[in-house]
């Protein structure tokens, strides 16, 4: 069920939400956080449906921040329940002219009560997280560099004004590759890297984090290579005194893992969607003190 509310305010929308509580049975029982998405720049409705598949493991109250252009200076927004909010409730907020300044304020009133929030930027990467009205509120961070213009520099900046609770997807898509290559170097006689080459599709910033995570626990040498032509990370390749540590993954579905003294083992490893990673991130309340030691390593290694 979706109600529309043009031209209305924050104090309506929670009128409406009780209102919709009483009538139609839904509860905040079970809710364990509010997450608020930013979606300036963003697919608001593709956000949203990433949000709901999310909500199925993580049930939360999501309010979306989709600002609209319009000679108006109003609010206008909708309450979605039911079949159309996943296992959440779905607040969207449309503000436009000065209302889009204050998005702090619209929010705060609808969050809910005793649970911790959590801020989600789909796209237009702020330089400060920490320092807009949304972040500053929020317990966890989360950007999505992938789809920026200039990722070293944008990583650059989330590096120069990192916070605790600070994280991106980029580096939640490597979650896999990193356990396996951690498990692989466990089972060689001499696990000490001397050179690391990774290879996968232009400006990804995966592969920037990546190659800033090897270097930084290994100390090793890194050589990228990029392919205007593939999408996502394609392989990389472990030099070792013992041999080479290898995971092949040319399409984006299974890979090859190749050590030493061992045959060669095919595995699943499909490339991870939006839903995969947003959900992953929500199970995790905590800082991600690795990522941000990484991003750190990767601005050093910029300067």
């Amino acid at each position: 069920m979706i109600i529309t509310m043009p031209k209305t305010t924050t104090s309506e929308i929670n009128k409406a939400l009780v209102r919709v509580r009483k009538e139609g049975g839904v509860i905040t029982l079970g809710r364990v956080m509010t997450l608020v998405i930013d979606a300036t720049g963003a697919d608001a409705e593709q956000a949203i449906e990433t949000a709901n598949v999310a909500s199925r493991e993580h049930p939360c109250r999501i309010i979306v921040v989709a600002p609209h252009d319009t000679k108006d200076d109003c609010l206008d927004a909708e309450i979605r329940v039911g079949g159309d909010a996943g296992a959440s409730e779905v607040i969207v907020l449309r503000p436009s002219g000065e209302q889009i300044k204050h998005s702090d304020t619209l929010v705060t009133p609808l969050l809910l009560p005793d649970a911790p929030i959590v801020a989600w930027w789909p796209a237009s990467v702020p330089g400060n997280t920490w320092a807009t009205g949304i972040g500053h509120m929020a317990a966890r961070r989360i950007t999505d560099t992938k789809g920026e213009a200039r990722p070293e520099q944008t990583l650059k900046g989330l590096a120069k004004h990192y916070q605790p609770g600070d994280t991106d997807l980029a580096w939640t898509r490597l979650t896999r590759w990193r356990a396996l290559l951690a498990s692989a170097l466990e089972q060689i006689d001499s696990p000490q890297v001397t050179k690391a080459r990774i290879h996968g599709d232009t400006g990804s910033p995966s592969i920037l984090l990546l190659g800033a995570w090897l270097q930084h626990v290994l100390g090793c040498d890194i050589e990228a290579t990029y392919d205007d032509t593939v999408r996502g990370l394609q392989h990389i390749v472990l030099e070792t005194p013992s041999g080479d540590i290898g995971i092949s993954r040319p399409d984006g579905r299974n890979a090859t893992l190749s050590q030493p003294d061992q045959p060669d083992h095919i595995i699943t490893l499909p490339a991870r969607n939006l839903d995969d990673c947003l959900a992953e991130e929500l199970r995790r309340l905590d800082d991600d003190e690795v990522y941000g030691e990484v991003l750190q390593a990767f601005a050093r290694g910029l300067a």
